[in-house]
Order: C-alpha cells, then structure tokens, then sequence
C-alpha cells in the first residue's frame, strides 16, 4: 500500500463520516461538491472534510481507493456510499438519513 492509500484509508477509518471533495466545506470549488456539502449541512451531519485538490496523489489516489471516478465521495463508517447524484437521490428519497442513522451518525430527517 502506498503511503498516500494508507493516509486515504486512516482519513475513512478514524471519521465517521468523511467527505472527500475539491475544496472545502466552508469554500466549495465545485458545483458537485457544494451540493453534498448543503445536504450533510442541511442534515445537521457532523463530518470531515478532505480537500483533494491539495494534491494530485490525493486525488488520484480517492478515485483507485474507491475504483469510483469522480468527486466528490462521501464514506460513512469506513463504507464508500456514493458521489453526488447517488448522495442527492438517496437524500431525496430519504435512504441517506435512514443510513446515517443506522450507522450511528445523528441525522435530521428532511422536512
């Protein structure tokens, strides 16, 4: 394992919740990772925030971990869940809520 799946893999194990975007939480870069970021804010969701455009072995390295192509990726419980149409529709139908909180991770329900 290279030095930047072992930091990948601690970063999804010793968080909860962990999403991997391009930017931040408080500064989105992109339209996809604002999204996720509004609906776990929405959810009253504690998570971390991992930055991939900080490095390029980073964001390789998230799409290998995962074998997912695209960013953002949100884990829960060390689990890969999804990107952000799979995020968007699961909270839409209300089965991202339902998952949080079967893992243990407090989430309101959407009104």
């Amino acid at each position: 394992m290279s030095d930047t799946e072992n930091w990948i893999k601690d970063q999804v194990t010793s968080n909860d919740v962990v999403l991997f975007m391009k930017g931040t939480k408080t500064f989105p870069q992109c339209g996809f990772s604002g999204q996720v970021v509004q609906i776990l804010d929405y959810l009253g969701v504690d998570y971390h925030d991992v930055n991939v455009l900080e490095s390029d072995d980073l964001r390789n390295g998230i799409k290998e971990f995962s074998n997912w192509p695209t960013i953002p990726q949100l884990y829960v419980k060390g689990e890969f869940v999804g990107g952000c149409d799979i995020i968007r529709e699961m909270f839409q139908a209300g089965e991202l809520q339902t998952h949080l909180n079967e893992n243990g991770v407090e989430a309101k329900q959407s009104a």
